[in-house]
């Protein structure tokens, strides 16, 4: 019996049927413990076999008993009362509420029943089963806000609920559940208006099948020159085919056309077709097989194979055979003589079948000798069509199966059914010496024998024998457990199974080890027929895991590329791309990686237009909106891959728009990302196209001198990195093409000894794709170019070589000339051409850079004896030229000749520009850049010791100076073996200008070495420079010990700020009280404000404080008096304050030391003071008001 067309409890709703049996009491009836599965035949409350069951809505709302329903008590009085004193079961008070329609009452009942633990199987089918519920006629309801049920109209339900789908803990106290009830309602009411519309389709599709008079047809088939008109069924099977083949082969907008020409059908639904109706092949599978003609009886014949029921057991019988329409008798006369030819057919191949058995049944035979246990249990339609007996062959109702249709999921899996498929090669698997299409497995499921049972020597009948096996208890009911009991028969049918119950898999699954779910989903998506399940798992292949880390987007990556590479790029496109796009603005960030990381990896599957189009303009959405750092990187990199195999040269722009666009981003690993994988990439599509050299590599030196040219407010130091980082990454591509387009590209052989290429011959390369080595192809053919390279450059020259000419003649003077126009004070822009130089030389190798770069900076800085005193063409001098020349193309190689060169121009430019008293910016940024690397100390020494012996006191005064820029990071040991008597040499000297440059250079010892030999050394020589008489008058020394004691007292040792700074500070502000020269008073004035205001910050003892900190202040504010009254105002807070402290001191705990800046009031003081001290320069009178406003 089906429970869902069936009402379980089998009554009649009809009172004046109880009125017609008074007589008859309810005790007839006999209770569970007797052991009857139901009532007996002689029940009051059974109906006739064809009753109608009725029609119910429950009201969700309804949680008790309405006025007019009845009591449990009350019923079992009632029935008690009319029959005799034996008690009255259970069942029959169910029944009873049932035939009533008291269903309240009736689930309260059945309520009580299950928390006592008495279930009772009457209400559990009737509550269990969704038809009870609704209407049970084919026709929707009059009203959509009533219906008419056994008693009247009703009003319609919020939730058709059965006893399963109840939820009681909505009906708590614990929380407001109204929206998730809302939600179960609607999707409740859905899935039942569904099943309406299909019952509506399946009454349409029998009707439709009706609607041409079987004479008409019969005379159609008579007469095959007339046409028969077709049939609304085959117009909207034709339509969906139709879609179906414009949709699949990209007629998009004949789709969409031809969709809003059949609005009346939905193209995306097969079902609406008609129901109960199976889906044929597509056009083109029909087309190919429409030409085919009808094979001989001695080719191949349609075999349908059955089982006989007798052999069964009655309870595998699950589903009733289904009945044939009714058919005119014109009908039946066709089916039988269609059904006699193929029994002629059978008959005609009755012989050869015989043969093949025979044969096949001793392979069988040979085989189960082969296998020790083969599992008792596995059933096998192909062996059962191929060995079952030759009188099994013969049946009165074959099912003829089209050779051509490919199997569908109808329901022919390995149950009671048993039906085969039927075998394309009627030739016995023993001819076949071809190999076999399908997989090995199936190989292997063909050749086991067939599973045979063990009848009894029984005379039970059927009936008996099908109750007897329904006391097994196995579940077919529901979803789950219809797929256990059916075993699938082909490759086919178990993608189908897969794609049916992995999307109940997933979510069961934990999340950390859901990715070993990935090949299964993989699999059935490449493998499963309908469209629609396979959108369907790849869509939980990318929502598998809702943060996926590194590994686990790797490994679905791993499974994305696998898939494209089994499906083509037209699936690809069709079916992974959509996946993409969904997600492309997704929540957490690493869905969103994996769909950036899914374009560049599935880049090589994908036609060429969408590589181009739309996977670009995905890429560059991403690019442009996505807020993580990773996620564009990831992007950059996706772009970098699709570089590599676009070749529509019309998109050259928008990837160089791109390229410029992703060096602008503020992320360090999306700027990293660029240069390790896009512009390499891009690189090797512009050489393709010829354009690396003229149009990339011209567009980023136009953009750098456009900067240049509108620079005069401030240079653009960012975009100037930008653009020169982006031409040092295409210096390995263009020494590529160099190689390349040599003359002697042709005569580079691989044979033979070819020496390997050096360590340190090329620069580090950023990533493996800006490796010449790997643009060229291989180290050994870029091995043997490079012989040829150098042997030419050094013997034959550049005739003929374009490449190389546009470098020399083009790109070089342009870099050159763009030198001189950059700020020699922007140590930034000066390393970063340097760097890039560096770069450009080594990788071009040291005879490009001895015979054609070095001679163009030679030849633009004319360094010559004759132009030393002259005044004019010394301009080049102090621009940037000489530190990138000197560091980024003197320093590329270390041989002793090359560092006597290096020595010999620094030399030659420290003296030319001492002794025409030009600015020394460029030497000291030489110096700076060179003195970053501690290679490069011993040699700055020797170039100073030459300014120090030179005999120009110009050229020691600036070999003085030079010492203080590289002092910082030298070794104290250098520093007190060279640096250091070096310096006292220049002090011993007569000129005094020569002494005061050294000072700066003295206090950076003190501010750096810890030696304390080398500290007592130069503090002697600072002190003979405060002490000595002959320095008393000297303005100029005096101001460059304070102003270096402002500097370095911050940093320097503590006991020398306090045994020499502070007095010696003390002694100058006291001093210069008494200055009679104003502009000599207001300077000492200035620089001493500067070194108090540095050294406030430091710690001072009480001692220093009252003894020499607060005395310098007095006479310093005592200056200021006159001189400046904003410094006075902030000169007398700080004395305020510090006064204040040592008061505090002296009254609380003493302690060591005193911070000032600590001592201001509130927690930032130290903040506010030093901004004060900031803006004092350029707003000293607002300063002051500050002050008295505080106060």
């Amino acid at each position: 019996m089906a429970a869902g067309n069936v009402n379980p409890f089998n009554l009649s709703d009809s009172e004046e049927e109880a009125e017609q049996r008074p007589n008859e009491t309810v005790d007839t009836e006999r209770s569970p413990s007797d052991g009857a599965p139901g009532p007996p035949p002689g029940n009051p409350f059974s109906p006739p076999a064809d009753a109608e069951p009725p029609a119910l809505l429950l009201s969700s709302n309804r949680t008790s008993p309405s006025v007019e329903g009845i009591s449990v008590s009350a019923a079992a009085t009632a029935a008690m009362a009319g029959g005799a004193e034996t008690r009255v079961s259970v069942d029959v008070i169910a029944a009873q509420l049932l035939r009533d329609q008291y269903i309240i009452t009736a689930l309260e009942f059945h309520t009580e029943l299950l928390e006592a633990g008495r279930e009772l199987p009457r209400l559990r089918d009737y509550f269990s089963n969704p038809g009870n519920f609704e209407r049970q006629s084919g026709t929707p309801p009059a009203s959509k806000d009533q219906v008419l049920g056994p008693g009247g109209p009703l009003n319609r339900a919020g939730s058709i609920s059965t006893l399963d789908s109840l939820d009681f803990a909505r009906y708590s106290d614990d929380g407001n559940r109204e929206s998730d009830e809302r939600v179960a309602v609607l999707e409740f009411e859905l899935r039942k208006a569904r099943e309406t519309i299909q019952a509506l389709r399946a009454n349409l599709t029998q009707a439709a099948e009706r609607e041409v008079p079987s004479q008409e047809r019969k005379n159609f088939k008579s007469s095959p020159e007339i046409q028969e008109p077709i049939r609304p069924l085959e117009k909207r099977a034709l339509n969906f085919l139709v879609n179906e083949y414009l949709l699949k082969n990209e007629y998009k907008l004949s789709a969409i056309t031809f969709s809003d020409e059949n609005d009346d059908q939905d193209f995306e639904l097969w079902d609406d077709v008609g129901l109960n109706i199976p889906k044929p092949p597509d056009l083109l599978q029909l087309y190919r097989n429409c030409g085919t003609a009808l094979p001989s009886p001695r080719e191949t014949v349609d075999v349908a194979v059955g089982v006989d029921l007798g052999e069964l057991p009655g309870n595998y019988i699950t589903q009733d055979p289904p009945k044939k329409p009714d058919l005119s008798q014109q009908q039946q006369t066709e089916v039988v003589q269609e059904l006699e030819y193929q029994i002629s057919l059978l008959n005609s191949e009755k012989q050869s079948l015989a043969e093949q058995i025979k044969k096949l049944q001793s392979e069988i035979q040979t085989l189960k000798r082969s296998v020790s246990s083969p599992p008792p249990a596995s059933l096998d339609l192909g062996s059962q069509a191929t060995s079952t007996p030759p009188a099994a062959t013969s049946v009165t109702d074959p099912l003829p199966v089209s050779h051509t249709q490919p199997p569908t999921d109808n329901g022919q899996y390995l149950d009671i059914r048993g039906v085969s498929e039927p075998e394309n090669n009627p030739e016995p698997p023993s001819a076949q010496n071809t190999p076999h299409p399908h997989p090995q497995s199936h190989g292997k499921l063909k050749s086991r024998p067939p599973v045979k049972f063990d009848q009894p020597n029984r005379k039970l009948s059927p009936a008996f024998q099908e109750a007897l096996l329904s006391f097994c208890r196995m579940s077919s009911d529901s979803r789950l457990g219809a797929e256990v009991s059916r075993i699938a028969d082909s490759e086919e049918s178990v993608m189908l199974m897969l794609g049916r119950c992995l999307p109940h898999i997933v979510p069961n699954v934990l999340l950390a080890k859901r990715e070993e779910l990935i090949p299964l989903i993989l699999c059935t998506a490449c493998l499963h027929p309908e469209p629609k399940e396979r959108d369907q798992l790849l869509h939980i292949l990318f929502n598998l895991i809702k943060r996926p880390d590194d590994e686990q987007r790797q490994m679905i990556l791993t499974g994305c590329v696998a898939f494209a590479r089994h499906v083509g790029p037209t699936r690809v496109e069709a079916e992974l791309l959509p996946q993409c796009w969904e997600q492309i603005n997704h929540k957490y960030p690493e869905r969103r990686l994996l769909v950036a990381e899914s374009c560049g990896a599935l880049a090589p599957y994908l036609p060429k237009e969408i590589r181009s189009s739309l996977v670009l303009s995905m890429l560059q959405q991403m690019l442009t909106e996505d807020k993580a750092d990773m996620v564009r990187e990831a992007v950059v990199k996706s772009l970098g891959i699709i570089m590599g195999y676009i070749d529509d040269p019309d998109k050259y722009s928008q990837g160089f728009e791109l390229m410029l666009l992703s060096l602008g981003d503020p992320s360090e690993r999306v700027v990293s990302a660029i240069h390790q994988v896009f512009i390499p990439a891009f690189a090797a599509w512009t050489t393709e196209l010829g354009t690396l050299h003229s149009a990339l590599i011209p567009s980023l030196l136009a953009r750098i001198e456009k900067l240049l040219t509108h620079g005069e407010h401030g240079l653009d130091e960012h975009k100037l990195h930008m653009f020169l980082s982006a031409l040092q990454s295409l210096i390995p591509p263009l020494f590529a093409v160099v190689l390349q387009n040599a003359p002697f590209t042709s005569r580079a052989k691989l044979h033979g000894d070819i020496p390997p290429i050096e360590v340190t011959r090329f620069p580090r390369p950023a990533s493996p794709l800006q490796d010449v080595a790997t643009i060229i192809g291989s180290r050994e053919m870029l091995s043997a170019l490079l012989l040829l390279y150098d042997y030419q450059l050094e013997h034959e020259g550049t005739t003929g070589w374009d490449s190389l000419l546009w470098v020399v003649n083009q790109l070089l003077p342009q870099l050159i000339e763009i030198v001189g126009r950059i700020n020699v004070s922007s140590s930034t822009c000066v390393h970063e051409f340097s760097r890039f130089f560096w770069r450009l030389c080594r990788t071009f190798g040291k005879i490009f850079t001895n015979t054609k770069v070095k001679p163009q900076f030679q030849e633009i800085l004319r360094l010559s004896e004759e132009n030393v005193d002259a005044t004019t063409g010394n301009g080049i001098l102090t621009k940037a030229t000489v530190p990138i020349y000197a560091t980024g193309v003197l320093t590329c190689y270390n041989q002793e000749e090359d560092r006597k060169l290096l020595v010999g121009f620094l030399e030659d430019v420290m003296t030319t520009l001492s002794l025409s008293h030009a600015p020394l910016d460029s030497l000291k940024a030489s110096f700076v850049e060179l003195g970053a690397n501690p290679v490069y100390h011993e040699m700055l020494l020797t170039v100073l010791w030459y300014g120090v012996v030179h005999t120009s006191a110009l050229v020691r005064c600036t070999a003085a100076r030079m010492f203080e820029l590289i002092l910082r990071g030298m070794s104290e040991a250098l520093v007190d073996r060279r640096a250091a008597p070096a310096l006292i040499t220049l002090c011993s000297g007569p000129e005094f200008s020569v002494r005061i440059s050294t000072i700066p250079a003295f206090g950076t010892i003190m501010e750096t070495v810890t030696q304390k030999e080398l500290l007592e050394r130069v503090k002697m020589q600072l002190a003979s420079f405060l002490e000595d008489p002959q320095y008393q008058d000297q303005h100029s020394l005096h101001m460059e010990i304070i102003r270096t004691f402002g500097r370095v007292g911050p940093n320097a040792e503590p006991r020398f700020r306090d045994e020499f700074v502070l007095p010696h500070l003390h002694k100058l502000a006291l001093a210069n009280n008494s200055q009679t020269v104003e502009s000599k008073r207001i300077d000492i004035a200035t620089q001493l404000f500067e070194a108090y205001s540095a050294l406030s910050c430091c710690f001072i003892s009480e001692e220093l404080m009252v003894n020499h900190f607060l005395p310098g202040l007095r006479c310093l504010r005592a200056d200021m008096e006159q001189l400046s009254p904003e410094h006075e105002v902030i000169l007398s807070s700080m004395i305020k304050e510090c006064e204040i402290k040592v008061e505090n001191r002296g009254i609380g705990d003493a302690q060591g030391s005193v911070s000032i800046a600590s001592s201001l009031v509130g927690e930032d003081a130290k903040t506010k003071f030093l901004s004060k001290m900031g803006q004092l320069t350029t707003s000293g009178a607002m300063l002051a008001n500050v002050f008295q406003r505080k106060k």
